[in-house]
């Protein structure tokens, strides 16, 4: 059995890797550190959506290194593993597709993604509609569509913690296209 020394520093580490990763990064809003955004979908998967798997919680924090950093694969399998880089590969865009056929690909690998990936995307779209109100107003209709397409590749998940964090996530979604 692992200590708690073992279940829990590779998370406590992930969260400082992430911190370091997206140093200087802001938010939409051109103030909160981007940061912010990876703990916050940490949290949500914990606290909102009761996911206690240190490596799903790992995989939030390290959701955006890939896509958003100079971090690569490599850095995280010899950091975090190959299970959890594998995760956040799932979570990343491949930028050297065109943004339709990108789009199309990343939702792809949404649907088919193990529940684990689909319970930290879920957490990434519920900090997303969250953080809505700081983007301008004119920019909320396109979010709302594109996270409803996500929404819509995660819908099928049969496993527990994700069905309840999708309706969680789906009824956020709702309120906040209802105030658009």
């Amino acid at each position: 059995m692992p200590s708690v020394q073992q279940t829990y520093r590779p998370l406590l580490e992930s969260v400082a890797f992430a911190a370091r990763a997206h140093q200087g990064q802001k938010r939409k809003d051109g103030q909160t550190p981007y940061a912010s955004h990876v703990f916050r979908a940490c949290l949500v998967l914990r606290q909102v959506f009761g996911v206690d798997d240190p490596r799903v919680l790992i995989a939030a924090a390290l959701h955006d290194t890939l896509e958003d950093t100079t971090t690569d694969f490599d850095d995280l399998v010899e950091q975090f593993g190959r299970e959890v880089a594998e995760w956040v590969a799932v979570l990343t865009k491949d930028s050297r597709l065109p943004e339709e056929e990108r789009e199309k690909a990343y939702i792809a690998g949404l649907a088919r993604a193990p529940w684990q990936v689909k319970a930290a995307k879920l957490a990434d779209i519920f900090d997303n509609l969250m953080d809505l109100p700081s983007t301008p107003p004119e920019k909320h209709g396109k979010s709302l569509k594109k996270l409803r397409r996500y929404l819509d590749a995660l819908a099928s998940e049969p496993a527990e913690p994700v069905r309840r964090a999708w309706q969680i996530v789906s009824d956020l979604h709702s309120e906040m296209a209802a105030k658009k």
